[in-house]
């Protein structure tokens, strides 16, 4: 009898191992090098191509900045499909023999992310909230408790982003297009939220691109947040080329 791929996927799966406190975040997630990779959901080339092209970015990379910590692939709950950034994912994790980890919208924010997040050779799963909550508290561990008025790394990053939304919908509309869709901030603020926390946790990360013709419009256009605000630094980046 024939198993189709998804129900294979299930019965490899080894069990996930949910972090449930904050504390169990930064003990677990600290002894790793957390690679996060960005693309667009609607990429049509072969993600196993692809894929390869990262791979060979980023151990050159890895050598580079003398990478010693185990790495671990970080994913931000897109559903699998047969091409774009959830099946580059699962490639890269493949070549260089890695496992997983999820990040999830919570419940509140968005009911359907969770559900339909692929959890292929996921080793750990964990939510955006939690991540919020370390942003913000290395927030306070940076400045005084007396200082008054903290901004937050939160407020810092939520203002950005939608800052960066009221220029790209002004751009839009000098163009004839509608504006962004609500969605666009929430997304904005899980990816950025995401590598900031995970730095924040690991003291390094790795952002690759899976593509250099990042859209202008596109969520993984908000990659510019981070860096300007200082959160993450440029050798952070991995930019995508085709000419090494």
């Amino acid at each position: 009898m024939e198993v189709d791929a998804t129900k294979a996927d299930k019965m490899m799966m080894q069990p996930i191992k949910i972090l449930r406190s904050v504390l169990s975040v930064q003990s677990t997630l600290s002894s790793f090098h957390p690679l996060l990779i960005e693309g667009h959901t609607s990429d049509t080339r072969d993600p196993s191509i692809v894929a390869n092209q990262i791979t060979n970015n980023l151990k050159r990379s890895w050598n580079e900045r003398n990478i010693t910590k185990p790495i671990i692939l970080i994913t931000q709950g897109d559903p699998l499909t047969e091409k774009g950034i959830s099946a580059i994912t699962r490639y890269v994790a493949s070549n260089l023999g890695i496992k997983r980890c999820l990040i999830c919208l919570d419940e509140h924010i968005d009911p359907q992310h969770a559900i339909l997040a692929d959890r292929h050779d996921v080793l750990y799963e964990l939510t955006y909230s939690q991540l919020v909550q370390i942003l913000n508290d290395a927030s306070y561990d940076k400045q005084a408790k007396s200082s008054g008025e903290l901004d937050t790394n939160i407020a810092q990053l939520t203002e950005a982003i939608e800052n960066t939304i009221a220029r790209k919908n002004a751009k839009r509309k000098a163009i004839g297009k509608d504006p962004l869709a609500d969605w666009y901030k929430t997304y904005a603020l899980l990816q950025e939220v995401t590598k900031s926390a995970l730095k924040q946790i690991s003291g390094e990360v790795t952002v690759a691109h899976a593509t250099d013709e990042i859209r202008e419009f596109s969520v993984t256009s908000f990659y510019e947040v981070g860096l300007e605000l200082g959160l993450i630094d440029m050798q952070d980046m991995v930019n995508y080329s085709t000419e090494n």
